[in-house]
């Protein structure tokens, strides 16, 4: 019963996702590709006051990646940039609540890498 309350999480965010779409004058955004399974994710964000106002991702990939932004935006929206570094990997496997597979690692991860990666280049 467990696995299936987890399969329900993920499909959910897979079918319905929070903030997918695009902003309107982002303040910052970053494209990023997993070339081993053809994900792509094209992520957005307004910050004002190091604070994360308002963001949005777009894109394609598996359930799981797109489960994770989903699941990663609607957690970070609100944080300051420095709360938002400090997160880290098994943060982001927590928020997903199932277990990932070596080979799904950079499906789950795909949204946080994006995350720290635009936020490192301001």
């Amino acid at each position: 019963m467990e696995h299936e309350l987890y399969r329900e999480l993920i499909i959910g965010h897979y079918t319905s996702p929070c903030n997918f779409g695009r902003l309107k004058e982002p303040t910052h955004q970053h494209h990023i590709d997993n070339p081993v399974c053809g994900d792509a994710l094209d992520v957005e964000l307004r910050v004002q006051d190091d604070v994360v106002t308002d963001l949005a991702f777009s894109g394609e990939g598996c359930a799981i990646s797109m489960a994770a932004a989903s699941l990663l935006t609607e957690e970070v929206k609100g944080q300051s940039l420095d709360a938002i570094r400090a997160w880290e990997e098994a943060d982001m496997f927590a928020l997903l609540e199932v277990p990932i597979t070596y080979t799904r690692r950079k499906c789950a991860l795909l949204c946080y890498t994006a995350l720290q990666q635009v936020i490192e280049e301001q």
